[in-house]
């Protein structure tokens, strides 16, 4: 079996998107890297409020800061989602182990983080003028397309949604 797909929230600071991106990973299989600070902490009632149950099924994986994710993955294949990136989500490539990484919902990813990583950068397209799609509708988009590209490894027909 090959690499998970790897979805990374840094900072992400309303529980209930990061339920629902929870849940996406948990019916694709995508490992969850959840980098802090987080606007919530991880507590049974805060998992309760998000709606998600199936936390059990992710693969989560937390990071005390941005700093040290990508000091760990720096070099791993990485793709940045921003709107003020200029190419198209759907116009690279994802292997197997690529990291989508997203920023909070308020501002996205910082500047610094953009500017460090502008090669990797990519947008979802939408209609001029509005802002950005809610984060978990973005992480969900992203990730299809992700395993699209790799055939749906891993994953059934079940019927379901």
């Amino acid at each position: 079996m090959s690499e998970p797909l790897n979805i990374v929230l840094v900072e992400p600071e309303i529980p209930q998107n990061t339920g629902n991106i929870a849940r996406t990973c948990a019916c694709t299989g995508a490992r969850l890297h959840l980098v802090e600070p987080m606007g919530f902490r991880l507590t049974a009632k805060q998992l309760a409020r998000a709606g998600c149950d199936y936390w059990d099924e992710v693969d989560l994986v937390r990071w005390p800061c941005a700093e040290a994710f990508f000091e760990a993955h720096g070099g791993s294949e990485l793709h940045l989602f921003t709107g003020q990136a200029h190419r198209s989500f759907a116009e690279v490539s994802y292997g197997p182990g690529a990291f989508l990484v997203f920023g909070r919902e308020s501002r996205g990813l910082g500047l610094g983080i953009i500017e460090a990583h502008a090669g990797r950068c990519v947008r979802i397209p939408m209609r001029e003028g509005l802002r950005s799609l809610n984060l978990s509708n973005a992480v969900a988009v992203a990730t299809y397309e992700a395993l699209r590209q790799q055939g749906y490894c891993g994953l059934g027909d079940s019927a379901g949604a």
